[in-house]
């Protein structure tokens, strides 16, 4: 079985990468682009449309506020690119808004801003296959029928090509994501050519309908709120942004050149096709309504609403039905694949949080292909879930989407100011300074200016849907916080143990062997003194090298020790521990036909359920193979933390934990 599953694996995900290769998935800009890119480049298929959306609840007069909307849009995008360009050069070690709000606002801030990313995150993945199903379900009426299949199906097609790796990725997405943006660039082209060099008087279809609003009277303060939501829709154009300074390390040297160099294409690119959109519909009259059946009169029976970005395809290319059908496959496609942008931060920043301790360490490690499998399942789950609960609708998920991105820019953006302010306190040098002055007014013009849209996003969509990311978001902070308050505690508890024992151990009864090593703490200690109780013919210690730098460590306070036990380094080179133990038992085994050949394991004895998730993992699976193993004998040697107290209530007769305590003869 255990072959077969193994077998299944190479097939959906090809052979695994030893870590010494990790430098060949290093990114040059032209593939990082689209790998990185991508989310805030297909944002322009949706976001215009939101705009021309909100503003029919006031009929066909409001549009003609549409171009200064995105104007307000573009520019809040130029000065948060110029904002982020600041960040990738201070921190270019990968941990985007985290790292910079943790170091200069605090831990609490610095979650604040982890949650907000992850939601946002996994509402990126769920608004790009909803706006993709709807954008090709314009050309073909079957996927529009079934968008929540078809949106599921690609979802886990796009997790599986990341769980290959991201060099393959990035390739998978390059090519896709330039035709996109040719393709929009030729459409708008064409577009202007025909209307101010021909004189062709273009008309879209939706322009011979007669619209009517929602409601008659939109005026004063309404109509200021109805502007200020479509303006707070329209800068879902944003999010992605961000994904680039999470994605540093993913750079080729110099990293932060290219990363900042990738912004700055990335934000002319999105700005030129977000105005060209907007200006280019506007011009040929198209209509987006909530409801066509009841706004749009003289639409024929049974008319089904076509996308912006369809809309404006069909009317440029006219009788050339190619050209519509080749844009709306593109459109699909980069918003599918914007998802991408996702796929590469929520694992990185998932990984950045378990070394923080902030969520389980099975998200720190990377899978067989190099990449963070463990965040990119969660994420794929989280991401259908949202497209089950609202039915792949792109207008009841956007009322959810960018309040977590708005989050973290308006953060990040103080902590960067912060973070200037605190270098020219000890600056001497004049160009340096007048260069960090420079970075400090981009910076606080970006906090004001994104701190203005998260006002405005909160008042206008709070009641709309966004409350259930404020929640998730609030949920997930406090979870957050638990865990590390658990893996805080047990560090404490040991440490106190420690003190109280003079770093001694008490010496249990006897046996024999090898035992298992991850850490130089209490628990080992106990191992190791059960171990030597024993009288073992031979002892050793071993460790498993799935990290160089931890290994180092763990060798270098061994040496340091009084320990008499030798520790052996086994490496991995595809970080798996089970494997290597395995092949390193079996081979004494070989060696010594004979021997019984014991493995101590330390194990952490715990009290509920949900601190079993985040101990003892590694323990569970290698146990499960070695007990098959003939003349294999397993030891499990408990250290008891004190949440195991609570099992006394279970059996008041004794509890883990009292015989090492004292509590029984």
């Amino acid at each position: 079985m255990s072959k077969l599953s193994t077998a299944a694996r190479r097939l959906v995900l090809g052979r695994p990468f030893r870590s010494d290769s990790m430098g060949h998935t290093l990114l040059p800009k032209r593939i990082a682009l689209p790998v990185f890119a991508s989310d805030a480049m297909s944002s322009v298929a949706y976001a215009p449309e939101e705009i021309f959306l909100v503003l029919s609840v006031a009929g066909l007069t409001a549009y003609s506020m549409t171009p200064w909307i995105g104007l307000a849009v573009a520019f809040v995008m130029l000065v948060v690119v110029a904002s982020y360009r600041q960040n990738v050069h201070a921190y270019p070690s990968g941990g985007g808004d985290y790292e910079v709000v943790t170091t200069n606002l605090g831990p609490t801030a610095g979650l604040t801003v982890a949650s907000a990313l992850l939601v946002d995150y996994v509402l990126t993945v769920a608004v790009s296959m909803a706006s993709a199903m709807s954008n090709i379900g314009s050309a073909v009426p079957f996927i529009a029928q079934h968008k929540v299949l078809f949106a599921v199906t690609a979802i886990l097609l796009l997790m599986a090509m990341n769980l290959r790796g991201i060099r393959e990725s990035g390739t998978a997405f390059a090519i896709p994501t330039y035709a996109f943006i040719l393709g929009m660039f030729a459409m708008l082209g064409w577009g202007a050519f025909r209307i101010y060099v021909l004189g062709d008087p273009l008309q879209a279809e939706s322009a011979s309908f007669e619209m009517h609003a929602e409601t008659d009277d939109v005026l004063g303060l309404a109509m200021v709120f109805l502007v200020a939501r479509a303006f707070s829709s329209g800068c879902a154009a944003l999010t992605g942004v961000e994904a680039i300074s999470n994605g540093v390390p993913a750079f080729r040297k110099p990293k932060s050149r290219n990363a900042a160099t990738t912004l700055l294409l990335l934000g002319g690119i999105a700005v030129t096709l977000l105005m060209g959109i907007i200006l280019l519909a506007e011009k040929i009259g198209v209509q987006i309504v909530d409801d066509p059946a009841t706004q749009l009169e003289g639409a024929p029976e049974g008319y089904r609403q076509k996308t912006l970005v369809a809309q404006l395809a069909e009317t440029v290319f006219g009788s050339f039905h190619l050209g519509f059908v080749l844009i709306t496959i593109v459109t699909a496609l980069i918003l599918v694949l914007a998802a991408n942008t996702a796929f590469n931060g929520f694992p990185v920043l998932g990984s950045i949080l378990a070394q923080d301790r902030y969520l389980p360490r099975q998200l720190h490690t990377r899978g067989d292909r190099l990449a963070f499998s463990n965040g990119i399942l969660f994420l794929a789950l989280a991401a259908i879930a949202f497209i089950v609960a609202f039915r792949a609708e792109v207008t009841a998920l956007i009322q959810l989407y960018i309040v977590g991105v708005f989050v973290s820019f308006t953060l990040s953006q103080i902590g960067m100011v912060r973070h200037w302010t605190r270098l020219l306190r000890t600056e001497t040098d004049e160009q340096v300074r007048a260069r960090m002055t420079r970075s400090r007014v981009v910076n606080t013009v970006g906090f004001v200016c994104t701190g203005s849209v998260l006002i405005v996003v909160l008042v206008t969509k709070f009641v709309a849907g966004a409350w259930i990311a404020i929640v998730a978001m609030t949920a997930l902070f406090v979870m957050m916080k638990l865990i590390h308050r658990h893996y805080d505690t047990v560090a404490r508890e040991l440490a106190e143990q420690e003190a109280e024992n003079d770093g001694g151990v008490v010496l249990p009864s006897r046996n024999h062997a090898v035992v298992l090593v991850s850490k130089l703490h209490l628990p080992t200690m106990r191992a190791l003194a059960y171990a030597r109780a024993t009288r073992p013919d031979m002892l050793e210690a071993i460790t498993v090298s799935v990290d160089d730098a931890e290994t180092r460590e763990l060798v270098h306070k061994w040496e340091e020790s009084d320990i008499s036990v030798p520790l052996k380094v086994i490496a991995s080179p595809y970080r798996e521990i089970t494997r290597p133990v395995l092949d390193y038992v079996k081979r004494i085994g070989k060696e010594s036909p004979r021997t019984v050949v014991t493995v101590f394991i330390p194990e952490y004895v715990v009290g509920h359920w949900w601190e079993q998730v985040l101990h003892n993992q590694s323990a569970l699976r290698l146990k499960g193979r070695l007990l098959f193993e003939p003349n294999v004998m397993v030891t499990s040697v408990p250290w008891q933390l004190n949440s195991s107290e609570r099992l006394k209530k279970l059996a008041p007769q004794s509890a883990p934990g009292d015989a090492r305590r004292g509590f029984l003869e």
